[in-house]
C-alpha cells in the first residue's frame, strides 16, 4: 500500500483578500479602458423618440428598434441566444440579442420603455447575466456604475449617456506581445533596513480596439 505525502499549507487571509481586491481592480481597469475607447471611436446615433425636449432625448422603443435595425443591416451577429417561452406566470420569451452596455443611471428610463422585460420575468432567469437589467426587443442591457457618459453635453446641458450596442466580435482587447496580466507579490526581507515591507500589485499591457466598425454603435440618450 503506497504512502501519500500531504503538504500542510497555511493560506494567508490578508494576502488572499488583497489578491481578490486587486483582481476586481484589474478587471475594472480593463473595463474603463475599453469604455473610453468605445466612447471615443464608435459611431453614434442620438435618441430622438423621447418627450423630454432635449437632444438627444430619453431612450424609447423606436430608438431601440432603429439601432437593432442598423446592426441587422450591417450583418452583425447576435451574442445571446433566445430564451423560449414557458408556461410560467408573468414571464415572456426573450429574443436572441445584442448586448447594450450602459450606466446604472439609465435603469429608471429602461423600465419605462415599451416592451421592456425585467430579467426576473425571463422564463429561465438563470440564463441572465449578473449585470443584466433586462431586455428590449433584440437588446439585452448590461449595466455598470462606471458606465460611460459625457457631462453637460446635451442641447439643454444634461449629461449624455452612451449605450454601446455591440454584436459578436465587435471589439477586442489585444495583449501587447503576449503580455498577459500578472499578479506580483514581493515578500518582506528581514536582513536589513531596506525592503522591510511587502508589496503586492498587478500589471498588464493591452490595447482595446474595435474589430468591425459596423458591428458596434453608440446609442446616446439623456434622462427623462
Amino acid at each position: 500500500m503506497g504512502v501519500t505525502n500531504c503538504t500542510l499549507q497555511n493560506q494567508d487571509p490578508v494576502l488572499n483578500e488583497c489578491a481578490a481586491r486587486l483582481g476586481v481592480s484589474l478587471r475594472q481597469t480593463e473595463d474603463q479602458l475599453t469604455r473610453d475607447m468605445l466612447a471615443a471611436t464608435a459611431s453614434f446615433i442620438n435618441c430622438v423618440g423621447g418627450q423630454n425636449g432635449d437632444n438627444p432625448t430619453e431612450i424609447t422603443r423606436s430608438d431601440v428598434d432603429a439601432i437593432v435595425r442598423a446592426l441587422l443591416n450591417n450583418n452583425a451577429y447576435t451574442i445571446m441566444d433566445n430564451i423560449e417561452g414557458e408556461d410560467k406566470f408573468g414571464t415572456a420569451p426573450v429574443r436572441d440579442a445584442y448586448f447594450a452596455l450602459c450606466s446604472t443611471q439609465l435603469t429608471g428610463n429602461l423600465d419605462a420603455v415599451a416592451g421592456f422585460i425585467q430579467k426576473n420575468q425571463y422564463p429561465s432567469p438563470m440564463n441572465a447575466l449578473r449585470s443584466e437589467w433586462g431586455s428590449i426587443g433584440n437588446l439585452r442591457f448590461l449595466i455598470s456604475s462606471i458606465g460611460s457618459f459625457i457631462p453637460n453635453s446635451s442641447s439643454s446641458g444634461q449629461n449624455v449617456y452612451n449605450i454601446f450596442c455591440v454584436g459578436m466580435e465587435a471589439y477586442a482587447c489585444i495583449e501587447q506581445d503576449g503580455y498577459s496580466a500578472s499578479f506580483i507579490y514581493r515578500p518582506p526581507i528581514y536582513d536589513g533596513p531596506l525592503a522591510l515591507n511587502a508589496s503586492v500589485g498587478y500589471k498588464f499591457a493591452e490595447v482595446p480596439r474595435i474589430t468591425n466598425d459596423l458591428w458596434v454603435l453608440n446609442l446616446r440618450a439623456t434622462l427623462a
